[in-house]
């Protein structure tokens, strides 16, 4: 019937409202009916609406069997569920074993007639397609949220409650729960079961959950259960154990460009899907409508991938509430979801991104426009506060739609697009606001300031009328912007000056045409095309056609007697002259009038003439005419929508109906015809549906005949007669609407239809007919049937509708006891056949009669009522204590009873404290016990219920400050906070508790730099100097390890006691800007100091340059200016600080810090002119990088460390220990070892050697050491031995191999004897060479003497006495095979 159809958006906050089969068919509720979706990977197609349902659908699942796939149930708020077949689209059964509303639904995946309900107040209920048959049970009395049957046996039914409860039935034994799983802490919002049986998929170990096992599975297959819950956590669980073997935390994924919205934690929807053959991988919703895919089996921090990371904008931006996933034809499986955002997406589980986004309606669609610019483009006005843009041209998304928000807060009644200028869109809204919005830029809208007192119902670009018409045509706008509210005043905006005032066209009207009087409130206004003519429609009927610019008025049109509802002008382009001047125009008395102007425009009057006689009647709808639409494409045809629940279009000019279309449920507000295709009409109304369909594939051609076309066949008569009766509603009578079935209102639109325990409230609804709100509100309350309230007395109410004989005889019998000595026999007033009698008899009888009356309540559970019988009687102690009893103590029971005396209403305030805490009001208990001067057990309920806000607000109002409950209030709030990750509430709480230690150190948990510094901060201010100075200390090596040097320097400088760490990180920042001026190192500084720009050098030492800048910046000085204590104790600090151990796997940053702290030792002990301890706290920070580091590194470390190259220039005096000399003589071989290969590198051919320097430019010397070749030749010695015996020793360990193979093996030549012997010989030789030649290592001697002999060949750089001791040292310690090969060519 319809080619696109844009449905109804999804229910919320469901646990499982939508389903898909394995046929693609979806199947989702909408509102009270189920929307049925076809969908591929490529695309969708709406198919049918099943309506059956009162309340809310709250689930649906559809049949997994292959010989039923069809078949599907729904269930409701209304307590009903309902088996539909969806190929017929006809309702197959229903089901009303519930008493309140179902909130879970599943469909048994093994038994194909089992389908399982559950409602809110706990009770299950296990439904048989085949038979009818229905069995209830109630494993709990919780609030079920969820339930889900097990894909692996067919009698498990897992059910999650409100409470964060999960619990496990066996419906084959009547609900009898076989596991308890407790470990959530909120609601649960979706179970899902692994598709795979056992438990062999996952290996985590199980978690110390306080679960209870309750009964054992016995024979049940086991199996994996996942769980979603309010608290951000997914958990599964084994159902073998009842305990859960995975926690998994939802993650914070921050959007591109916005923050984090901080009341995410409190909209979530934790949806959990389990996909089919994937036991190893789990798809759960996020915090703003992501979707991830966890994997079960990874390790680490990172468990997930998100869905549609490829690209931007795939997600929901908002949270999910359903999946549901089928598998194709081509075996891809497709995933569907539905969020809040009003959006279907499909998604590939292949790539997981998304296929294919259905956009859906929220509200009534009330407006629908066409640009006249871009063509295809449809703007919707809907009643979910948004705006759409449809491109409906779109070759690759069918559904190509994009939304508008921004300030709208209410719902869009009215749309109109600017004539001439693309992209310009302006709106109206419910609240009264008129705004422009420009659709290609991504700027909020511009909002008049001159607001609507009631709703905005037509917008119009027309010229400009006076005053906003006077001004240079530079200044002023070509177009305005008008507006028509429900208060009946049409408003002219400045689009270039929305700021501005709007003027009220009203005053040109009254100053043109002399009126007086007081006019019409207006209801709608179009414009003619060609500017020149203004049709506005009023409330009394009457249209008015005033000429631009004056609004002189040429004609009154007196034919309608309804407010007029839609007013549309004939377009000019491409159509015949004589139509031009024709207005149509549509009222509430389902007539559409056609009025042709032509002689009226182009002859104007000199007086206003009046019409009574239409161009041409269009009649056929039943009810009241609400939108319009000339087709652009053919003269003289017209579309129309109305109240009856159709679309229509007529051939104007033949005066006869053309086609029909009755594809919407509910009434019609808006119609638009295509502006590219004459054959497509799109329509909009009450069911949240904009439908495009084909004027010549319709089947019918006239409306629907209906008791309305009736009653107006005789409306004369009608409406005399209830004239009498009732006032007239601005034209319509009520009695008329009574006899239609028609509601005077339209108060039956709700926005959001959403259950009564959602955290979103849902919108308040609007009524769109064009009048008064008091007038409609007291017609219904005349009109609506009141219901009768329930007797107190029923029992002797009943006894006055017998038969007559009887009420006369009762008559005489209350005469005889009346006006008698004694009652007539076996009449007892007020008691048994004579019960109604007491209300006439003596005050004994009445209690009688009372008594009686009481026990009638009882057996109907009406004890509200008895407690007002006995209120009656005075027995109020009574009343109080059975409405206690029976949990139906109420505010008004507790406010009566002091009049019972102190003692009674102290205990009726305790028993509803207790029924409170029940029904789980704890404010409300707190307040109760406050009124009976129990302080403290108010602040203990609140506390025991984490209610910490509300119970110190309590403490801090009525209790002294001192109180010690107060503290314990913060410091348990602060424990809760500080478990949830709430570090800075939690840090608050300690605070106001007094333990500002607690409160730095739960900040520094964060262990980020704005954390660390804010602890620190806070740990001054507190007096906490010692752990001010730990925590500023682990800010600032953070920073530094980021190179964010400034900072890192601000952070110490605010703790006086930092100093050595300052002067530590100076000569750090030193180092590291010198490594990357070199190049050897990346540069990567965050931020740096001036000081520090300046690299040492060439022939600068670090060691001035150290002592300029802690001189200038810092305030230490050489010992001659200030003494060397200050120095000394400097230095022991700086020795006592900790640093890392240097190993080959520690980062470059954390190497130069542990570098940087010897070489801020070296300098101090260089002020204090200690020449020993320079010389070894330099060997120190070179060896640093020696041991972590690359060559490079290393090289440039030396050579900021000795910039000349001579560690003699650094001796103030002669170095006086042993130690320091050795140290001095190893930093001089390694400096010559990094020069030995510079020249190496730098001529590689030999080229300026034999014209430059004869001499290397350093003393080799210091690397032909004797001593150290010795000791070096032993080691080389003890590893190769050490070699050969593991080689031997594992060669000899396969005791099971081939002994004929190890026979034919080579005989080595050293046995395992011999090479014990000749390790031990070496051991003997390396314990006698001196330890400090150990503690000194030097560079390889015979590596040194061969780049020697070398870059002896190439030039004669090489002294002759240095060849030859060279080639001594070769001769003489060149022991391993490599070496003897390298110096043959030298030693020949």
């Amino acid at each position: 019937m319809h080619e696109r159809l844009l449905p109804a958006s999804p229910n919320w906050y469901c646990s499982r409202c939508c389903d898909v089969n394995s046929s693609g068919l979806l199947g989702y509720g909408a509102k009270n009916v189920l929307n049925l979706i076809d969908v591929s990977a490529s695309t969708c197609r709406t198919v049918g609406v099943l309506a059956g349902h009162k309340g809310l659908v709250s689930g649906v699942s559809f049949c997994q069997d292959a010989t039923q796939t069809h078949i599907c149930a729904t269930s409701s708020c209304d307590g009903m569920v309902l088996f539909w077949d969806t190929n017929t689209q006809s309702l197959i059964r229903e089901d009303a074993a519930h008493q309140n509303p179902v909130t879970a639904l599943h469909w048994s995946p093994l038994d194909k007639n089992l389908v399982v309900s559950g409602d809110e107040k706990g009770i299950v209920v296990c439904h048989w397609y085949n038979t009818g048959d229905t069995a209830s049970y109630f494993p709990e009395p919780r609030n079920i949220i969820c339930l889900t049957c097990s894909p692996h046996t067919w009698n498990t039914v897992a059910v999650g409650y409100k409470d964060g409860m999960i619990v496990l039935i066996d419906v084959s034994k009547k609900g009898e729960v076989t596991h308890r799983l407790r470990g959530h802490d909120d609601d649960i919002h979706s179970l899902a079961w692994c598709p795979v049986a056992g438990e062999d998929a996952l290996y985590c170990q199980a978690e110390a959950v306080n679960a209870s096992n309750g009964m054992s599975a016995g024979e049940e297959k086991a199996c994996y259960l996942a769980s979603g819950s309010k608290d951000q956590t997914v958990k599964i669980w084994s159902t073998t154990t009842g305990k859960g073997v995975s926690t998994m935390k939802l993650p914070y994924l921050k959007r591109r460009g916005s923050a984090v919205d901080p009341t995410l934690k409190e909209r979530l929807w934790l949806n959990v899907h389990w996909p089919k053959g994937r036991p190893t991988q789990l798809v759960s919703s996020c915090f703003s409508g992501e979707l991830v895919m966890w994997d079960l089996t990874r390790t680490g921090k990172q468990k997930w991938t998100l869905f549609g990371s490829s690209s931007e904008g795939q997600n929901h931006s908002r949270i999910v509430f359903n999946t549901a996933s089928f598998i194709l034809q081509d075996g891809r499986e497709l995933l569907l979801s539905t969020s809040l955002d009003r959006e279907v997406k499909c998604w590939d589980m292949a790539s997981l991104d998304c296929c294919w986004t259905l956009p859906t309606l929220g509200g009534f669609a009330y407006s629908l426009n066409f640009s006249p610019v871009g063509t295809g483009c449809l703007a919707l006005g809907v009643g979910d506060n948004m705006i759409r843009v449809w491109n409906t041209m779109s070759a690759q998304n069918p559904y190509d739609m994009r939304c508008f928000w921004q300030g709208i807060k209410s719902k869009v009644t009215a749309l109109a697009w600017h004539p001439k200028r693309e992209g310009t869109l302006s709106f109206g809204t419910d609240d009264g606001k008129v705004g422009i919005y420009e659709v290609f830029s991504n700027k909020p809208p511009h909002i008049s300031s001159s607001y609507h007192k009631k709703t905005v119902y037509s917008l119009a670009w027309g010229p400009p009328l006076p005053p906003m018409s006077f001004g240079s045509s530079e200044a002023k706008a070509s177009y305005s912007l008008y507006s028509c509210a429900g208060e009946g005043v049409i408003l002219q905006h400045d689009p270039y000056k929305l700021s501005g005032d709007a003027s009220d066209i009203n005053k040109l009207i009254r100053e043109t045409n002399n009126i007086d009087h007081k006019l019409s409130p207006h209801t709608d206004l179009s414009w003619k095309p060609d500017g020149k003519v203004v049709a506005i429609g009023n409330e009394d009927g009457c249209i008015d056609v005033y000429q631009a610019p004056t609004l002189k008025l040429l004609c009154s049109i007196q034919q309608h007697h309804k407010i007029i509802n839609t007013l549309r002008w004939h377009p000019e382009h491409n159509h015949t002259q004589e139509l031009h001047a024709l207005l149509a125009s549509g009222s509430s008395n389902a007539i559409v009038y056609v009025h042709d102007l032509r002689s009226v425009i182009e002859n104007p009057p000199d007086s206003p003439l009046v019409l009574t006689e239409p161009y041409r009647r269009l009649c056929g709808h039943t009810s009241k005419i609400t939108g319009m639409s000339w087709s652009p494409h053919n003269s003289g045809k017209l579309a129309t929508v109305s109240y009856d629940g159709t679309a229509q279009v007529w051939d104007v000019q033949q005066e006869a109906a053309v086609s029909n279309y009755r594809g919407h449920v509910g009434y019609l507000l808006c119609v638009e015809w295509s502006p590219v295709d004459p054959d497509v009409v799109w329509t909009g109304g009450k069911d949240f549906t904009v439908q495009e369909w084909r004027v010549s594939k319709q089947e019918f051609t006239n409306p629907p005949k209906g008791k309305k076309m009736l009653d107006f066949k005789g409306k004369n008569k009608q409406k005399k007669k209830t004239k009498k009766e009732m006032p007239d509603l601005n034209g319509e009578s009520v009695a008329e609407v009574v006899a239609t079935g028609q509601e005077p209102s339209d108060d039956d639109e709700q926005v959001e239809v959403i259950p009564a325990n959602s955290p979103v409230p849902p919108a308040a609804s609007l009524a769109v007919q064009r009048k008064p709100s008091t007038v409609m509100k007291k017609a219904d309350s005349n009109v609506q049937k009141r219901k009768k309230a329930r007797s107190m007395l029923p029992v002797s109410t009943a006894m006055d509708h017998r038969p007559k004989e009887e009420l006369l005889q009762d008559c005489l019998t209350l005469a005889a006891i009346t006006h008698g000595s004694a009652p007539p026999a076996g009449c007892v007033p007020g008691q048994g056949e004579h019960v109604h009698l007491g209300l006439f008899s003596d005050r004994a009888a009445l209690h009688r009669m009372f008594d009686a009356e009481e026990e009638s309540h009882v057996e109907a559970d009406h004890f509200e009522s008895v407690v007002y019988l006995r209120l009656w009687s005075g027995d109020l102690e009574g009343a109080l204590q059975l409405a206690a009893e029976k949990g139906e103590l109420n505010d008004h029971l507790v406010s009566m009873a002091p009049m019972a005396g102190f003692k009674v209403w102290r205990s009726t305030v305790e028993r509803y404290v207790k029924q409170l805490c029940l029904q789980e009001q704890h404010l409300k208990a707190a307040s109760h016990l406050l009124s009976i001067n129990k302080l403290y057990e108010a602040v203990e309920l609140l506390r025991s219920h984490k209610l910490y806000r509300e119970a110190i607000a309590l403490v801090k109002a009525r209790l002294p400050a001192e109180d010690p409950v107060l503290k314990e209030l913060y410091t348990c709030w602060a424990a809760m906070l500080e478990k949830d990750g709430h570090f800075s509430s939690a840090a608050k709480c300690y605070v106001a508790a007094g333990a500002s230690f607690d409160a730095a150190k739960v900040i520094a948990r964060k262990n980020d730099v704005s954390s660390l510094r804010t602890a620190a901060a806070l740990a001054r201010v507190s007096g906490e100097s010692a752990l001010a100075q730990s925590l500023a200390l682990r800010c600032a090596k953070d920073l530094a390890s980021a190179r964010d040097w400034i900072a890192a320097q601000e952070v110490l400088a605010s703790q006086e006691s930092l100093l050595v760490h300052r002067l530590h990180l100076s000569i750090t920042e030193l180092m590291s800007a010198a490594l990357t001026q070199s190049g050897v190192v990346p540069a990567s500084t965050v931020s740096g100091h001036e000081w520090a720009a300046a690299a040492p050098s060439g022939d600068i030492r670090i060691l001035e340059r150290a002592q300029d800048i802690w001189s200038e910046h810092f305030g230490v000085f050489k010992v001659e200016s200030e003494g060397g204590g200050r120095l000394a104790e400097l230095l022991q600090e700086l020795k006592s600080v900790e640093s890392p151990r240097v190993t080959a796997s520690l980062p470059l940053t954390q190497v130069l810090l542990s570098s940087s702290l010897q070489v801020a030792c070296g300098v101090i002990s260089w002020l204090l002119g200690d020449g020993d301890q320079l010389m070894m706290e330099l060997w120190q920070a070179a060896s640093c990088f020696r041991e972590a580091t690359d060559f490079c590194v290393f090289a440039e470390i030396c050579r900021i460390l000795i910039p000349g190259g001579d560690v003699g220039a650094l001796k103030t005096n002669p170095l006086k220990s042993e130690d320091a000399r050795e140290a001095a003589g190893s930093l001089q071989a390694w400096v010559g070892y990094h020069r030995l290969y510079q020249c190496w590198w730098q001529r590689p051919d030999g080229e300026g050697l034999a014209n430059g320097d004869r001499w290397l430019g350093f003393d080799a010397a210091s690397l032909l050491s004797d001593t150290f070749a010795a000791y070096q030749a032993e080691q080389r010695s003890v590893g190769e031995i050490q070699r050969r015996l593991s080689a031997m020793v594992m060669q000899h360990s396969h005791s099971n191999g081939d002994e004929q193979e190890r026979h034919q093996q080579p005989q080595e030549e050293d046995t395992f004897l011999s090479l014990t012997v000749k390790m031990a010989t070496h051991q003997t030789q390396l314990a006698a060479i001196p330890d400090i030649i150990k503690s000194f290592p030097r560079p390889d001697v015979t590596e040194c003497c061969l780049v020697l002999l070398h870059l002896s060949q190439m030039s004669p750089c090489v002294p002759e006495s240095l060849q030859q001791e060279a080639k001594n040292l070769l001769r003489k310690y060149a022991t391993s095979a490599a070496l003897r090969k390298a110096s043959e060519r030298f030693l020949s």
